[in-house]
């Protein structure tokens, strides 16, 4: 796996120096890789991420794990309230509404596994963007394929169960703890478990929920 240096200045110190114990996932909806590093390198956008992968599976590495990059906001996630401190940023060349090209798909896999394996983060903290900021953020948006991270032991995907519990507290008991609307963390959940689905909350949502409840709790502290 070849990795290329691209350094950004868009970066500090992990606050507490907390050692990473997440990976969110983003897509960078812009035309090409090289328009998103320019952004991300560029101190006048306050925005970074720890590595940006290109359609052809480049992989540029644009801020030491060790820092904190810029990349979730005020997103939350379990107990984390500061997700860029507990987190590596992984940025996905990708304009939000086509398919992620395969190269990219097995460069992914191999930098993930890699990460993983250092930092000691299972698969249940491996996130969207749009998990710990629901309402405010969609990427890396339903076509991203959730199911082969899984598949490959880099994420986890669910299994339907019986359709029992409170959704709203089941989402709490995954992870989802970021302030938002209801409609909006219904969302969320359905951008990466349900892609595709619209409508009122089913029962399909509440099954999916309790078993990642059962089986994946969010960690309570770390």
């Amino acid at each position: 796996m070849r990795i290329i240096p691209h350094p950004s200045p868009n970066h500090g110190d992990r606050r507490g120096g907390i050692a990473p114990s997440l990976v969110v996932l983003h897509y960078t909806a812009m035309p090409t890789p090289e328009v998103a590093l320019e952004r991300l390198c560029a101190p006048v956008f306050e925005v970074s991420a720890h590595y940006l992968i290109a359609e052809d599976g480049r992989i540029f590495a644009l801020v030491e794990e060790s820092a904190r990059a810029w990349h979730a906001g005020a997103g939350a996630w379990g107990a984390v309230t500061d997700v860029n401190s507990a987190s590596i940023g992984i940025e996905l060349a990708n304009p939000g509404d086509a398919p992620f090209a395969a190269p990219m798909m097995a460069a992914l896999e191999g930098l993930l596994g890699d990460i993983m394996s250092r930092h000691a983060i299972p698969p249940e903290r491996v996130i969207a963007h749009s998990d710990c900021a629901p309402g405010r953020k969609i990427d890396p948006g339903p076509r991203f394929d959730w199911r082969r991270l899984a598949l490959a032991g880099l994420s986890v995907w669910p299994e339907p169960a019986r359709a029992e519990g409170d959704f709203a507290d089941l989402l709490c008991r995954i992870g989802y703890t970021a302030p938002a609307a209801p409609e909006a963390l219904l969302a969320a959940f359905r951008l990466r478990f349900r892609p595709g689905a619209s409508g009122p909350l089913a029962p399909e949502d509440i099954a999916l929920a309790a078993d990642l409840a059962r089986r994946w709790p969010a960690q309570l502290a770390r």
